[in-house]
């Protein structure tokens, strides 16, 4: 059984499941964050068990308490071990207790400005400010400098009470040239605790994973016993029951605990895939009381598993989340060695309320080697059309020298840059020839499905046929900034399925890369777009939390202006150069749309 929001009536884990109940507004805190609407359900529904998921109330002790006083099995560890582990400040301070190395930082409770920023100093800087509740990269921020500390930890609060309902943060020193790694661990209610080996997830962006793989590149036989074995003893501090995950951070000298997630996480299927087991069936049979299904000893490691995160963003506008509709959406061909777990269809709307991600791909090989050429594969099969994505990137991501050759490290996407973001070659002219030939294609298919026999008469023939000279068509495509027109003959073969026609505008997919092209109609008149010099912007849709700025106020370049929230991540939009506020046309609150005008600026 299901639950869905006004945004996901129509959803497929809705379609999935025998039956689904409405819970609220499209807003989390309207719907999937509200406990009570929740519980209601799962009563009328006659159901004995709630899992959580992977984000939500998964890690929520007070919602756990409330099944278990619904008689009601919450599927995941006690709600004791929730609040030990779910809170970043109470784990480190047990874990300090119980020995484990902790990356220095302030855990304490105070969380006035001014004192998270004397410990920030204390710390030194670079620092990471981090939500205590917090998961998924939300509530986080990297600061340099005592000058952007207030902002940032203001920012960081806000997305924590949006996303967890607690603002609490702790201050950690960020380490540089540093490795995350995590460790899969599993208890039952029989004292049973062992770890399912360890994923290195170090290529994030935003504080957030988008590759995640298993087993860690480099680790050797020792430092794997060392590492799970301190991850069964956080579980065991804590008598932790179904799935959970250690995170530690790792530099060549050692590895530090960062925090316990008290759920399953996002990246599982990588250490499926690497163990041949179902971690959601254990996480059901730990539930109904069942052993462990496997001791330490009967767990071992079978080749090499990567998972690619499909989000829907922009990596050239700093990975901004992109809405819409999946107007086209074709994933790779599913096998053993090529898994795709999403929860959209083509036809779905991409809404500003929940988290970017539509799919997790995941591959498996005997070799690292393989695994990689497996996902570059994969990637090269994906075709998405409605919103943007980051399925490019990823297939660069899987060349960039750093990752083939495993030089792992959190900062690895920024150290990329020029190979991930580097300018795409000139568009040859076999790209143009699909183009055409697809939109000739198009316009051939046009009407096919009529009642009517066709052709009916000459007049209906859309091939292009003529008679005694070699018929042609010749239109202009535009891509980019460049145009060009290009002659395709009537007999020209249909082209590979590469191309995807909307309209005017044609989608090539070819080698891993996503170009957009569009047929310049003659008969349509040119439209003016429209005058908004001297503007600002909504660069997303999304909700504005708050204006810094009024009509009147003289602002520096890189100055924050508007601060937008969407998909549960929050964006300052700056002062693009110098000047003066004309008008304010925004307020907290309100909903805005993308390119919709936030600031007016005085003429200079």
């Amino acid at each position: 059984m299901a639950v869905y929001s006004d945004a996901d009536a129509h959803a497929a884990h809705v379609a999935a499941c025998d039956e689904a109940v409405h819970i609220g507004g499209p807003r989390p805190q309207e719907s999937y964050l509200r406990g009570d609407v929740i519980l209601d359900a799962a009563r009328r529904a006659g159901a004995d068990a709630i899992h959580p998921g992977y984000g939500f109330l998964s890690e929520n002790a007070e919602f756990a308490v409330a099944c278990a006083r619904a008689g009601i099995t919450f599927v995941g560890p006690t709600p004791a071990a929730i609040a030990a582990m779910g809170s970043k400040s109470a784990a480190k301070s047990l874990m300090e207790k119980a020995g484990v190395p902790l990356t220095p930082g302030y855990h304490g409770d105070r969380q006035e400005p001014d004192y998270l920023l004397t410990q920030a100093q204390r710390i030194g800087f670079p620092v990471l400010i981090k939500a205590v509740a917090g998961g998924g990269g939300k509530g986080m921020r990297r600061v340099d400098d005592s000058a952007g500390f207030a902002a940032a930890l203001a920012s960081c609060q806000r997305e924590a009470a949006a996303s967890f309902k607690d603002d609490r943060v702790l201050v950690e020193k960020y380490l540089t040239s540093a490795r995350h790694i995590e460790v899969q661990v599993f208890g039952d209610h029989h004292g049973n605790v062992v770890y399912l080996f360890e994923r290195d997830c170090s290529v994030q962006r935003r504080h957030q994973k988008v590759i995640e793989e298993a087993p860690a590149p480099g680790m050797t036989p020792e430092r794997r016993r060392q590492m799970g074995e301190a991850a069964v003893a956080a579980a065991r501090a804590v008598d932790y029951r179904g799935a959970g995950t250690v995170e530690f951070i790792a530099t060549g000298d050692g590895f530090y605990f960062m925090e316990m997630n008290t759920r399953l996480q996002v990246e599982h299927p990588v250490t499926e895939m690497i163990t041949g087991l179902d971690l959601v069936e254990w996480q059901l049979r730990v539930a109904s009381g069942e052993r462990l299904p496997r001791a330490q000893g009967e767990l071992s490691i079978a080749g090499h598993a990567i998972e690619a995160r499909i989000y829907a963003e922009d990596p050239t506008r700093d990975f901004m989340p992109s809405i819409g509709r999946l107007e086209h959406l074709q994933a790779p061909v599913q096998s053993a060695e090529v898994r795709v777990d999403t929860g959209v269809r083509a036809g779905d709307e991409i809404t500003p309320f929940y988290d970017p991600m539509l799919a997790k791909l995941i591959v498996h090989g005997a070799s690292r080697a393989e695994a990689i050429s497996r996902m570059r594969m994969a990637l090269a099969q994906y075709q998405i059309v409605g919103v943007r994505t980051n399925v490019e990137f990823l297939g660069r991501l899987m060349s960039a020298p750093a990752f083939v050759e495993a030089r792992l490290d959190t900062a690895l996407i920024e150290r990329e840059r020029n190979h991930l973001f580097a300018q795409r070659t000139e568009t040859t002219p076999a790209m143009w020839d699909l183009v055409a030939q697809a939109s000739w294609r198009a316009q051939r298919e046009y009407g096919k499905g009529a009642s009517v026999p066709r052709p009916t008469s000459p007049w209906d023939d859309r091939s292009g046929w003529t008679l005694g000279v070699r018929g042609e068509r010749r239109w202009k495509f535009r891509e980019g900034e460049v145009e060009r027109e290009i002659a395709v003959p009537p007999a020209a073969d249909d082209p590979a399925q590469g191309v995807v026609v909307r309209g005017n505008e044609l989608h090539l997919f070819l080698e891993g890369e996503h170009r957009v092209f569009h047929r310049i109609d003659p008969y349509l008149p040119a439209t003016e777009a429209a005058d908004v010099h001297g503007g600002l912007l909504a660069i997303m849709p999304g909700r504005v939390l708050a204006v810094h700025v009024k009509a009147g106020d003289e602002v520096a370049k890189g100055a924050p202006l508007v601060v937008l929230e969407a998909m549960k991540m929050e964006q300052t939009i700056t002062a693009p150069a110098a000047g003066k506020i004309a008008r304010v046309l925004c307020a907290p609150g309100d909903q805005v749309r993308e390119g919709a005008e936030l600031l007016a600026f005085a003429d200079q």
